[in-house]
């Protein structure tokens, strides 16, 4: 069968690693691309928006499968669009997309459905987002209603930082259109924590935990950023018991509101969930695999990909029995300098070939010989061990290895894991 992957990330470099080592795949295709993606996969020059090309490309090449990566490509109707012309495609149709690209349609579908999520309010005019944040306890997180790259949730210690948020997101649109309505949110206190679940309208199959990395500096200091790093397992965070209440309290009840409201949910639901002193809280509902959580969860899949993502479309996933490493994954990400500000792209990448490490390419391209810099995240650094410790170990002696100016990581990935 041959294969297409649609996206030019780390996460679609990880899928197209997977997908590759499947006994059934005999050519594997990426759209558009990137620099690492190209010694795996032939890569094609046509854009996630241009759906017209990408469905003449999977028909004339001949297709078996297309795998949608970003969340942007499912909001605008990728899946829908291929569904039509015959086209066999893993990923949620735009009506399910919704989900991920309106915060406020997720938050009332959660609270029709009773799964747990912080207290809200959602506005789509500014002066009422004032008038309730003015009222709510500090901090406040304040978060644009579409999609914006991971980067819309903006958490203000202060009142005053509220309603800076809100001008900025809401009057000044920082966020372009996702900032037309937002989400006022009580801040919930504990340990953030990403489950993954393949999901067929009738069942799910849930995958290992991991931990993501959102802010851009150790400690969890700095800007909110698409993740720095991830690592699994994370039963740290969630134990076995918590996990029971994961499946009780938030998957079972997806499974149940998706039935009610008549959403053809098939595809990868990944909430980010909290973790507080009550029990795990939704914070948002994602619908495509994660980045960086996909290149660890991937690196420590044994079985083949493949079969879980046709048994999705399928809807017969409760036949499936996928196996897992035992052994700990840890991903480190390397940005560019600035990220997740300004920067500057171009600079050429050293030390690739000799990284004990898979490197999973995020921001790049190649210039001839070279491989430079074209993104803000540029690579994930990742590794597998049999604990933790030696996992993290062995990610951070690889970064040290490679190197392009500017280049910026956090030291931290994973400590939360082994401490």
């Amino acid at each position: 069968m041959k294969v297409l992957v649609i996206g030019s990330g780390g996460r679609e470099h990880a899928l197209v690693w997977k997908l590759r080592q499947s006994p059934r795949v005999s050519a594997v295709f990426c759209a558009p691309g990137n620099g690492g993606i190209a010694e795996l996969a032939t890569c094609m020059p046509i854009k996630i928006t241009e759906h017209d090309a990408l469905v003449q490309f999977a028909k004339g090449e001949g297709i078996g499968l297309t795998v949608v990566g970003p969340d942007d490509a499912l909001a605008a109707g990728i899946v829908d669009r291929f569904d039509a012309e015959g086209l066999r495609i893993f990923g949620v149709n735009q009506s399910s997309a919704r989900l991920e690209s309106s915060k406020v349609f997720a938050k009332e579908f959660m609270f029709r459905h009773g799964i747990p999520t912080a207290a809200s309010g959602q506005f789509s005019d500014a002066n009422a987002a004032r008038v309730f944040a003015a009222k709510m306890k500090t901090p406040i997180v304040v978060k644009a209603s579409g999609l914006a790259l991971g980067k819309g949730v903006i958490i203000a210690e202060t009142h005053a930082e509220a309603e800076t948020a809100i001008r900025e997101i809401m009057e000044e649109r920082k966020f372009g259109e996702a900032g037309a309505e937002v989400v006022i949110e009580e801040f919930l206190e504990g340990e953030e924590c990403s489950i993954h679940a393949l999901v067929d309208g009738e069942s799910y199959l849930l995958f290992p935990s991991a931990q993501d990395h959102k802010r851009a500096l150790d400690g969890d200091k700095g800007l909110n950023t698409g993740g720095m790093g991830t690592f699994s397992p994370a039963d740290k965070v969630l134990p076995p018991e918590l996990e029971a209440r994961v499946r009780t309290e938030v998957l079972d009840r997806f499974i149940a509101g998706v039935k009610a409201d008549g959403l053809d949910f098939r595809g990868m639901l990944f909430p980010g969930l909290m973790v507080t002193s009550d029990g795990p809280r939704v914070l948002e509902f994602n619908c495509r695999f994660g980045d960086p959580e996909t290149q660890v969860l991937l690196t420590r899949l044994d079985s083949d990909l493949l079969e879980l993502l046709e048994a999705t479309i399928d809807k017969r996933l409760a036949t499936v029995a996928p196996t897992w490493c035992a052994d700990a994954a840890v991903c480190v990400i390397m940005a560019s300098g600035g990220y997740p500000g300004a920067y500057a792209g171009g600079k050429e990448i050293t030390g690739l070939a000799e990284a004990q490490a898979t490197v999973f390419h995020a921001g790049t391209r190649r210039e001839g010989e070279r491989i430079v810099t074209a993104g803000g995240r540029v690579l994930g650094v990742t590794t597998l061990a049999p604990t933790l410790a030696e996992a993290r170990a062995k990610a951070y002696a690889a970064v040290s290895g490679i190197a392009f100016e500017g280049a910026q990581f956090r030291t931290d990935i994973g400590a939360k894991g082994v401490a």
